[in-house]
């Protein structure tokens, strides 16, 4: 946080800074997918195949969906229209609403959201999983 004129705090973001664009396989979006850490320019500069986005935490709005939009914002930004995957980690209500709502530009943007039924048993556990093969 630095001090404005007349000593108003102005949030700094702590978010990616500009420049070139990173290209990675599998990109685990940071802080559970929430909106303090993860904007537009996080999506302009690190382009993946495959985003992980976990979180199941509504009242810490995570995943936040203002990452979700945040995602289509950058994408569409990108010079080639390459498929992204996008793996959720739990299914929560704001990645559902958000899916329903934007199917569309999705689909435009070349954006696939990967729904699993698979359940991984270990031991006296389990739990649900998704395949990726790279």
């Amino acid at each position: 946080v630095s001090k404005g004129p007349g000593n108003t705090k102005v949030a700094k973001s702590t978010a990616v800074p500009p420049g070139p664009p990173v290209y990675l396989d599998l990109v685990y979006i940071p802080n559970h997918s929430n909106s303090k850490n993860v904007d537009v320019e996080f999506f302009k500069r690190v382009r993946s195949s495959y985003y992980v986005v976990s979180g199941n935490d509504s009242a810490a709005e995570e995943p936040s969906r203002a990452v979700l939009d945040s995602l289509l914002e950058g994408k569409a930004q990108w010079e080639s229209n390459m498929q992204v995957t996008l793996i959720p980690t739990h299914d929560s209500e704001v990645m559902r609403e958000w899916y329903q709502e934007t199917h569309e530009k999705q689909q435009d943007l070349n954006i696939m959201v990967l729904a699993s039924s698979s359940t991984v048993v270990m031991q006296d556990e389990s739990f649900p999983a998704c395949k990726i093969e790279l």
